[in-house]
């Protein structure tokens, strides 16, 4: 026992432990440390999700029943630097396919069939997944809306999908999740009494126009706040976007990116042209805004703006066909970082099961959902540094 001593004396000797004798080198690596540890609980802090799973239930002989899941999905990042998702379960209610906060809300259907006392249940669906972040802002002021079923005409079913970016508060965002769907189901049982045909064009103007004076003449009278809304309307092998402000649609058919809506920004060449024809101005003012203020030049809201920023949408209907791989509808906290190929990659990869969080087993279930989280999670990474907000809407037929 005596003998080892001496030798491991000399090994200590001769490997001295490395240490910082300089105090300011110490106070450098404390620094250092001390930052890290910050960046990591504001990442843990702002990643904390909320999931949400929901099943139709449609039985032949009986009225629609359903039933729900609520699992709560909670992000973290591991040491390596690397970012995963994991998941804990537990039961919660909620609201159907809305956001909370600054969580996030995934939702999926998939389809099969089963037998319970010769009744044949058949859970229908299309699938799709949603999230919204508050991101590196210090508000959240983004608001999602799935509406599955808002509508019935003529025994077919629309399913409704909104994603709303607030500005200078999050109030008209919060009104336009509650009732821009709403107010769409009104002008089309108006086009149904008439006995003609929808106009999609006609009636999202209407829908839009209603919604902003809502906001801006009703119990809100918010002049200093608006939003963008960018909504997609899915049924009778249609798909209908609409599009007001700086939010986007993007389609993959055929495995090309194809985008249904065009960013509304003043320096636009027809946008530029219409505000300065109405008497304003864009004010290139860390960004291109008009009159130096808003950095869109279309919104809901924003009374003290017009007649210069207008809500009136562009409204594009596109046939569904086989070659219809999945739409995505996000802010600009997203697209700002984000080029619409890539996302539409990223996103492909996700529902082919190319790419799995830790938890994919769990998550895998809904592989539209986790698509959403992966692109918020890839806007991040990226340095975006606005409100995320993304829906993922897989349309492919099982």
């Amino acid at each position: 026992m005596n003998e080892k001593i001496p030798k491991l004396h000399s090994t200590l000797t001769k490997y001295p432990r490395k240490t910082a004798s300089d105090p300011g080198e110490i106070s450098r690596l404390t620094v250092i440390r001390t930052k890290n540890d910050r960046r990591r609980r504001l990442e843990i802090r702002r990643l904390k999700y909320t999931c949400e799973t929901m099943t139709n239930i449609t039985i032949t002989e009986n009225k629609n029943s359903g039933d729900k899941d609520y699992d709560r999905l909670h992000g973290s990042k591991p040491s390596n630097g690397s970012k995963e998702i994991s998941l804990s379960l537990s039961s919660s209610p909620s609201n159907q396919s809305t956001s909370d906060g600054g969580g996030i809300v995934l939702a999926g259907f998939v389809e099969k069939t089963r037998k319970k006392n010769d009744d044949v249940q058949t859970l229908t669906r299309t699938s799709h997944g949603l999230l919204s972040v508050i991101g590196r802002r210090c508000e959240m002021e983004d608001a999602v809306k799935v509406e599955l079923g808002f509508m019935d005409k003529g025994g077919e079913k629309f399913d409704f999908y909104g994603v709303y970016d607030g500005h200078g508060g999050f109030r008209v965002a919060e009104e336009c999740k509650e009732r821009l769907h709403k107010l769409l189901v009104e002008e089309m049982a108006e086009d149904n009494k008439k006995g003609s045909g929808i106009d999609w064009g006609t009636t999202m103007e209407r829908c839009f126009e209603k919604m902003d004076q809502e906001v801006n003449k009703g119990r809100l009278a918010e002049e200093m706040v608006g939003s963008t809304a960018v909504v997609a309307v899915v049924g009778n092998g249609r798909l209908v976007v609409a599009n007001c402000g700086d939010s986007r649609a993007v389609l993959s058919r055929g495995g090309v990116a194809t985008a249904l809506s065009f960013d509304h920004k003043p320096d636009r060449a027809d946008e530029l042209e219409r505000v300065e024809a109405a008497g304003g101005r864009a004010i290139n003012w860390n960004g291109y805004r008009v009159l130096g203020v808003l950095a869109t030049s279309r919104s809901i809201g924003d009374q003290y703006l017009k007649p210069f920023v207008i809500c009136k949408p562009e409204v594009t209907v596109h046939e569904l066909t086989s070659r219809d791989e999945f739409l995505i509808l996000a802010t600009d906290g997203l697209w700002d970082v984000v080029s619409n190929e890539v996302a539409c990659r990223v996103a492909r990869r996700c529902l082919n099961g190319q790419i799995r969080s830790k938890s994919a087993d769990v998550v895998n279930q809904n592989r539209a959902a986790e698509a959403a989280a992966m692109l918020v999670e890839l806007a991040m990474s990226r340095g975006s540094r606005d409100n995320i907000s993304v829906i993922v809407v897989d349309l492919r037929k099982t």
